[in-house]
């Protein structure tokens, strides 16, 4: 199930969701003025910067991003960069809640046509984790299976705002495999909760899995915080793969078939985090949420936190899935510069990695795209590289 370009119809829904859940949520009073306060930027500064880099300066001088993106997605994501830098982040989780997405995508099913969805979803809540299973046909055993954590800086985000992506993803994944599935994990999120939590609910959500299908046949994938939730928890699984061929009990948990990152937070802070004219990322905030993670009893310079900061080489020999890596990302975003140094040094530990940088692109542009792009080819196509990755490296 692919469904149409957001529309301006669906972003006024969008708002008409959101609204109560942020007063039941927030407060009526922090809403108002969270709203107040974005007016200037709303009536004055965005109209105004966007005239003058769509219409008024030449095209070469714009940002790589402004330079290649429809106004529809150049006004959004001005918008979604405001958002970062000026919106708590206490509101900004509203906007992903579960009480928002979800009506939110029954909308956009029904306006396409979907009474109910093709592929069966229920909520998962078992002991250490929650999450939510998503399969083609239930009745039946996948083939393969999709471990995802979802981004938004430890802070925001829930699998419910992903349900969309997840759909579509599936979708693609069925023209190569016979019952494609896919296990969000619905981590706890900062402020509530700090590491070790969420890496333990990781490991929980992995063990879980392998109960449901082979080793081999898991994909373990995520964009943003959440692929580097993803790198902490193979991190793990490579350092206690260490300790069992040093004489260790036998192993409980294996390495998954092949790994699939998305926009990946390497290293949580970094001095090479740089706002960048393109990117919607506000690297100072980024830093804030670090922290939170990180807690106040472990540094935020420990590898299965921050796992940048692992420079063994064979640590990430040892943590390396049996096909390796997929990391897509933008050429334009924050990150870009670690992602760049985690990619060299997966190669020269030799590991099996290979990536797509996309020129111009931003920050989680596969995601971003599928919601903002007006062609269903430019919707799909980091859908379509993800599947032919993974068809190729696994197979049915």
């Amino acid at each position: 199930m692919i469904l149409g370009q957001v529309s301006w119809l669906d972003c006024f829904v969008f708002l008409v969701f959101l609204a109560p859940q942020l007063i039941i949520h927030v407060g009526f009073f922090p809403t108002l003025f969270c709203g107040l306060r974005a007016l200037p930027f709303l009536l004055l500064r965005l109209p105004l910067t966007f005239v003058y880099e769509r219409l008024l300066l030449s095209r070469e001088y714009g940002s790589p991003f402004v330079q290649q993106a429809s106004w529809f997605e150049d006004i959004v994501i001005r918008c979604v960069r405001y958002a970062f830098a000026y919106i708590p982040a206490n509101i900004g989780r509203v906007f992903f809640s579960k009480w928002v997405a979800l009506p939110f995508l029954r909308f956009r099913m029904l306006r396409h046509g979907y009474i109910r969805s093709p592929i069966h979803w229920h909520e998962v809540n078992e002991s250490g984790f929650k999450g939510i299973w998503l399969i083609k046909d239930q009745h039946n055993h996948p083939d393969i299976v999709i471990y995802y954590s979802h981004g938004g800086g430890f802070s925001m985000g829930s699998s419910y705002f992903y349900l969309e992506f997840f759909l579509a993803l599936l979708s693609c994944l069925s023209l190569n495999f016979n019952n494609p599935a896919i296990l969000s994990l619905e981590y706890s999120l900062v402020p509530d909760a700090s590491h070790p939590t969420q890496l333990h609910q990781a490991i929980a959500g992995y063990r879980y899995l392998q109960s449901l299908a082979s080793p081999s046949k898991i994909v373990v994938s995520g964009d943003s915080a959440g692929a580097s939730l993803i790198l902490s928890l193979l991190l793990y699984l490579g350092n206690n793969r260490s300790r069992i061929s040093n004489g260790g009990l036998a192993p409980e948990l294996f390495l998954p078939g092949m790994a699939v990152l998305i926009s990946p937070w390497v290293t949580l802070i970094s001095p090479k985090d740089k706002n960048t004219a393109s990117d919607y990322l506000d690297a100072d905030n980024l830093h804030q949420y670090a922290k939170q993670y990180a807690g106040t009893k472990i540094s935020v310079h420990d590898p299965l936190i921050s796992p940048g900061k692992c420079k063994d080489i064979s640590w990430w020999r040892e943590a390396a899935p049996d096909h390796g890596f997929f990391i897509a990302y933008g050429a334009e975003e924050v990150f870009a510069p670690e992602i760049r140094d985690l990619i060299d040094l997966l190669e020269k530990a030799n590991v099996r990695v290979e990536s797509q940088e996309v020129k111009g692109g931003i920050h989680a542009w596969p995601v971003a795209s599928l919601f903002l792009c007006s062609t269903r080819e430019k919707r799909t196509n980091g859908l379509r590289e993800i599947m032919k990755q993974i068809s190729d490296k696994i197979g049915t």
